[in-house]
């Protein structure tokens, strides 16, 4: 890790030799404080330590403040994946929450964890390996924790694909207003305890009743799935899939309101990207956005979208932020695996040569609206991403990619082509690639043929009445 001022830090790019030169013989100075810098974010942005933690905390405190969603006593869920810009987002909310501290983050926080050991090749001692790592880690921090397996998502019910009744947040209720609230309620609990500060968080943690690893019938269930999938462009889709509808399942019985990911400024600048090359130009609003509405009863919010992976980088080791690394998906080709990491490469490529690449792709996205995506009805609405239909006027020869021929040896319902109608046009290129329907998880079956099954009777009703209509004249 460098903290030498003179080349402008990781990432920073070969600049010219003049300015190298300066740097290496004369250390920049804080251009806070003035003390002598240790890292330079960007050309022309060198910070001391202090300076630079304290710019850091402001970041994502500010980021939160601004947007005014986590409303004070909500209870909030961070979805951890052991990696930097989680580790780092997580030790935000420590340092918010802590006694210490002059402003107070309010919401309450709890913590999940999703092992994906199993898709990504880890063998059993691995796994369990991570796993303690990870509950050590999470039960270091006295949040409550849920640790979850991604085998478990092929239990869900079909109702993980519909929105959640409602809109999270406290409707009536101004932010302003909650906020009043919630510290005259402290207030008063202050006062009948006696003066004394409110209690921290919580250390009722983890669930001892739960099983460290899945039943071996299940692993290999989910390996078959995966094993099925005839790219890993797709495969990394389904991953997606899979891990955000087993947390937000564990938000809606667990009672929790928000969800936080730690999608990082490189990370949305990528994904923005990705999403574009799979067809998925509508939805960049929510699916890079601070704030994701779609599944109605639980947000998901976005909170260190503003921070480069450098910046992360540089924080977790100067403040010695522990992280658990995850191995990728397995695949046979080395080269381009997948759309996800061509595009990453490419664009980490020009970071190098042009260090305003990731912020520019960046702000390019922050001007999109989320217009595109809201659907009025479930029949506007994709099967998968939740997202509206986006095919309505869209030429022939366009949608000729989605197609699928139907098998000869399936028919109604669980036919891959009868699934097609439900989807938005970048899920049905991933849905061609994930294999035979039997592999799919049950709860995706289920769903599709329940809405295959209410269109069939919507037409049903709306046909009937136009046959009683000459008996009754006559």
């Amino acid at each position: 890790m460098c903290e030498a001022a003179g080349d402008g830090g990781c990432g920073a790019g070969p600049g010219p030799a003049r300015r190298r030169g300066q740097g290496h013989s004369h250390p920049r100075p804080c251009m806070k404080c003035g003390g002598s810098a240790a890292l330079i974010i960007r050309i022309g942005d060198p910070f001391c330590r202090g300076c630079f933690r304290d710019y850091f905390v402001h970041k994502f405190r500010a980021m939160l403040g601004k947007n005014r969603v986590i409303f004070p006593g909500e209870k909030v869920l961070l979805a951890l994946s052991g990696g930097p810009a989680s580790s780092a987002m997580l030790r935000q909310v420590q340092e918010g929450l802590s006694r210490e501290t002059a402003k107070k983050l309010r919401f309450v926080p709890s913590l999940i964890y999703v092992d994906e050991g199993a898709v990504r090749g880890q063998s059993l001692a691995q796994r369990e390996q991570t796993l303690a790592r990870m509950e050590a880690l999470l039960q270091a921090t006295g949040f409550p924790f849920h640790l979850a397996h991604l085998e478990q998502a092929l239990e869900l019910p079909a109702s993980i694909l519909r929105p959640g009744p409602g809109s999270s947040g406290k409707p009536g209720q101004s932010y302003k207003e909650a906020v009043e609230g919630f510290i005259q309620q402290q207030r008063q609990e202050g006062d009948r305890e006696g003066g004394t500060s409110p209690p921290g968080p919580s250390t009722q943690v983890g669930d001892p009743a739960a099983p460290h690893l899945p039943a071996p019938a299940r692993t290999q269930e989910l390996l078959r799935l995966f094993e099925a999938v005839e790219t890993a462009t797709a495969r990394e889709e389904l991953l997606q899939m899979l891990r955000t509808h087993l947390i937000l399942q564990t938000a809606r019985t667990k009672g929790y309101t928000k969800v936080m990911t730690a999608e990082s400024c490189t990370r949305v600048a990528i994904k923005l990207l990705t999403n574009l090359t799979l067809g998925r130009g509508a939805f960049l609003a929510v699916d890079t956005g601070f704030t994701d509405d779609r599944h109605g009863d639980v947000l998901v919010v976005r909170p260190m979208r503003d921070y480069t992976a450098k910046e992360i980088a540089f924080y977790n080791h100067f403040f010695h932020v522990p992280t658990i690394i995850a191995p990728p998906l397995r695949t046979k080709r080395r080269e381009k695996p997948s759309i996800h990491r061509l595009i990453e490469r490419f664009l980490l490529g020009l970071q190098e040569d042009y260090p305003a690449t990731i912020s520019t792709v960046y702000r390019t996205g922050e001007k999109l609206s989320p217009a595109p995506a809201k659907a009025s009805s479930e029949s506007e609405r994709c099967l998968l991403c939740l997202c509206a239909l986006d095919i309505d006027g869209e030429e022939e020869l366009a949608l000729e990619p989605t197609l699928i021929m139907e098998e000869p040896e399936e028919n109604g319902a669980e036919s891959k082509a009868a699934f097609i109608p439900l989807l938005c046009y970048g899920c049905r290129l991933t849905f061609k690639e994930l294999g035979p329907l039997a592999t799919l998880p049950p709860y995706v079956r289920a769903e599709a043929q329940r809405r295959i099954h209410s269109a069939q009777m919507e037409q049903q009703s709306l046909e009937v009445p136009q046959e009683d209509e000459e008996p009754s004249k006559s």
